[in-house]
């Protein structure tokens, strides 16, 4: 696979996750996308698992140059919930039998210092993609009020309109797990598109995809993804209609995807405000309508709206991930990563 265009510089902030995996090993290997840090989140596994396993990951590739720093270890508010161990597995990677030593070591900065940071070394030309619970970029925000205008654009994998939830009947487990963060962000300025289940719930990648791309490339990354996502795939098989064969939903995968492929996308704009307790903590509810008139507080206060994917195809997303995950040269990496 060759590109001619400069390659999108994108921070990766994660808390993996078989799905957050997925998504990293499509960022590594496409050529339009290079990653310049790793920043690690609580979310699928405490904050400490999510470091360790993004280190892992990064080296098993052949990527132990980039940056990996620890963020946040709870939600900003609300009480944390457990990690979703029957999901990811315990170690978030559908519970690795054995793991190779690697000598890559934490960055010592804070995941939202690593991003002030960037950021401010590198206006305008940073893409941060956020796939997990939203402290890291809150926090940030904090650190950083003129983050919006240092950051190229924001795409984040979280929240739902009209699908169904998958951790309450309205809401998105990353939204849920730290909602006062998210509203936050939604909030703040960036350029940002929310890709959601609307979209993650069309796209399902089957075990033998999987299967082929370790029997293809024959390297212990594609060994260790095979081994998650046939764990993450034990779970969703049956538990959805639209899983016919052993597979699972690669939800951060298409963070990525809409990245280097936004044409595959249809794209809805409007303003974004999250719910923060109740019944209805952590759901995204979108403004549809053109204007913003409502009596309702809270829709009238100059909110940008927020870019939201409603549509995708589906099969061209596959395709391209296939074809991405096949091209053996992303393994023996080249690029040099600032």
């Amino acid at each position: 696979m060759t590109t001619t265009a400069t390659p999108t510089r994108v921070i990766y902030d994660t808390d993996p996750g078989v799905d957050d995996a997925i998504a990293l090993y499509f960022a590594l290997a496409h050529p339009a996308i290079d990653v310049v840090g790793i920043t690690t989140t609580f979310g699928n596994v405490s904050v400490e698992q999510a470091a360790a396993n993004a280190l892992y990951l990064a080296a098993l590739a052949g990527y132990a140059h980039i940056p990996v720093t620890k963020g946040v270890a709870a939600p900003l508010a609300k009480h944390a919930e457990p990690p979703p161990a029957f999901i990811h597995g315990a170690d978030g990677l559908g519970n690795l039998p054995s793991r190779q030593a690697t000598s890559n070591q934490l960055d010592t900065r804070s995941s939202a210092q690593f991003i002030v940071d960037m950021a401010r070394a590198n206006p305008g030309n940073i893409t941060l993609v956020a796939v997990g619970p939203l402290g890291n970029v809150s926090l940030a925000l904090q650190l950083e009020p003129q983050l919006p205008m240092l950051l190229r654009d924001v795409v984040i994998m979280g929240g739902t309109v009209l699908e169904p939830g998958n951790v309450s009947p309205v809401a998105e487990a990353n939204i849920w797990n730290d909602p006062l963060a998210a509203d936050h962000v939604f909030a703040a300025g960036f350029q940002l598109t929310m890709v959601g289940l609307d979209v993650t719930h069309k796209v399902v990648t089957e075990l033998a995809l999987f299967d082929a791309i370790a029997s293809h490339q024959q390297h212990p990354a594609t060994d260790t993804l095979r081994h998650a996502v046939a764990f993450y795939a034990d779970f969703y098989s049956g538990l959805h209609d639209t899983i016919q064969n052993k597979g699972c939903f690669a939800h951060d995968l298409l963070a990525f995807v809409y990245v280097v492929a936004p044409e595959l996308f249809g794209v809805d704009s409007g303003v974004i405000r999250v719910a923060v307790d109740g019944h209805a903590n952590g759901q995204t509810m979108m403004n549809r309508r053109a204007h913003s008139n409502y009596p309702q507080a809270g829709w009238a206060d100059g909110r940008l709206p927020t870019q939201v994917c409603m549509r995708v195809d589906a099969q061209a997303c596959l395709a391209l991930f296939e074809s991405t995950l096949m091209d053996s040269a992303w393994l023996q990496p080249a690029r040099t990563h600032r």
